[in-house]
């Protein structure tokens, strides 16, 4: 069988549908090209889980390594601290572009060393027992850990833009998640940089569930100042070249009634169509060029697929409380794409007011958003089928127990309908 091009839950290889927001990345990351100043304030990708946000960030990340950039990253953790990793992940970008001689390693070595002390890093390279032993990670009053992350966002530019490079680049994902008093440190930082951005060459960009504004605002109230973009669904055409292409590049082609199926089943979620076009490869199990994919193999991979989904769902359902239970089974069983916050209170037969935490909660955890004036959706498509399904399976009234696992159990099987085309079933071109 030829190899797999697909990867759900990974980077895609190929990212469509990304141009317009590729484009304001690069626009932003000129401003240090060109005139070797600071990028600007926080610009912030926002969106659900499943719609590509990562993805975005590491082909930005690409980018801009290829125009001169030395870049960091890290991935925040709920009730976790993210400086210590992000002191680390410059330090290694500096000694991975070696742009320093070995004496400058040397010297920049301990600089950095008193950075992360002050930052409040126990150990960046090799802290000695007499610089850490009275610190622990995150002790360090907040003022002084601002004036150290200022040293390291602007030392280390400078560094690179002295050396020829652009500049640096620190990308932070999933910013919902950041430690609040880091939040408000790199906040901070970046605004006292910014009164003379002529002599920081840096920029940060960020991504994060929909709560990452209100996670900003929390963290200083200057937050509010980032840039914030949302992440929209992909468009069909979009949706269509990330199925088609990495087929292509092995020689192996959908047809347009297949291609066209798997599309309107992920409704413009990136994740889903990775699943749904993983899942049908390894029904079809393609040996050679020249093999086409139909929708009967889309529908082989059906199950595969539903089961990958069902294990995601059921563990969404687990995680949330016995209120946001009902107010998902409210939504599920309402069998339209959109609930009015209004239409839950009458089912629940409680007032709106009262149903405001559990709503916001779920907005957080990314499982529903708003769209539109007092209206809320899922933001995974297929998550209300898997309640109804379950619920039909018997599953107490109160929808407060549902079990992983029920739905495989009573779920029919079902099959994507094809796209009509003129009754042609022939290979996309």
């Amino acid at each position: 069988m030829l190899p797999n091009p697909y990867s759900p839950g990974e980077l895609p290889r190929v990212l469509a549908g990304r141009d317009e927001q590729q484009n304001r990345i690069r626009g932003y990351l000129s401003r240090i090209g060109t005139y070797g100043e600071m990028g600007g304030p926080l610009l912030v990708f926002q969106g659900p889980r499943g719609v590509g946000k990562t993805s975005l960030l590491r082909e930005a990340q690409r980018d801009a390594e290829g125009h001169g950039f030395i870049t960091a990253w890290v991935s925040c953790r709920r009730s976790a601290p993210f400086l210590p990793d992000l002191v680390s992940r410059i330090g290694k970008a500096i000694e991975t572009a070696d742009i320093l001689s070995r004496a400058e390693k040397g010297r920049w070595g301990l600089r950095l060393e008193r950075i992360g002390v002050e930052i409040g890093v126990p150990s960046v390279v090799k802290v000695s027992a007499s610089a850490s032993a009275d610190r622990s990670e995150g002790d360090a009053p907040r003022g002084a850990r601002i004036s150290a992350l200022e040293d390291l966002l602007h030392e280390t530019s400078r560094q690179v833009r002295g050396r020829g490079g652009a500049g640096l680049v620190v990308f932070v994902d999933e910013l919902h998640a950041a430690a609040r008093d880091d939040l408000a440190v790199l906040l901070n930082a970046m605004q006292n940089l910014a009164g003379k951005r002529e002599d920081n060459p840096f920029a940060v960009i960020g991504a994060g569930l929909p709560s990452a504004p209100a996670a900003l605002v929390k963290a200083a109230t200057f937050g509010e100042r980032s840039t914030f973009l949302t992440l929209p669904r992909l468009q069909p055409a979009a949706a269509e070249t990330a199925v088609a292409e990495p087929a292509d590049d092995l020689g192996v082609h959908w047809t347009s009634q297949a291609l066209q199926a798997v599309v309107a089943e992920a409704q413009g979620f990136p994740y889903l169509l990775q699943v749904l076009a993983h899942a049908t490869w390894e029904a079809a199990r393609p040996s050679r060029e020249g093999v086409v994919l139909d929708i009967d193999d889309v529908n082989a991979g059906l199950p595969v697929a539903d089961d990958q989904l069902t294990t995601m769902y059921s563990a969404r359902w687990a995680a949330a409380s016995d209120l946001e239970k009902k107010i998902m089974a409210v939504m599920a069983g309402a069998g339209s794409t959109t609930v009015t916050r209004a239409e839950i209170a009458a089912a629940l037969e409680r007032p709106t007011q009262a149903l405001g935490v559990p709503r916001e909660r779920l907005i957080d955890k990314g499982i529903i958003e708003p769209v539109g004036h007092g209206e809320l959706r899922f933001t995974m498509p297929g998550f209300d089928r898997y309640i109804r399904e379950t619920l039909a399976t018997g599953a107490p009234s109160d929808a407060t127990d549902l079990a992983p696992g029920r739905l495989g159990a009573g779920r029919r099987r079902r099959e994507l309908p094809p796209a009509s085309d003129g009754g042609q079933d022939t290979p996309r071109p």
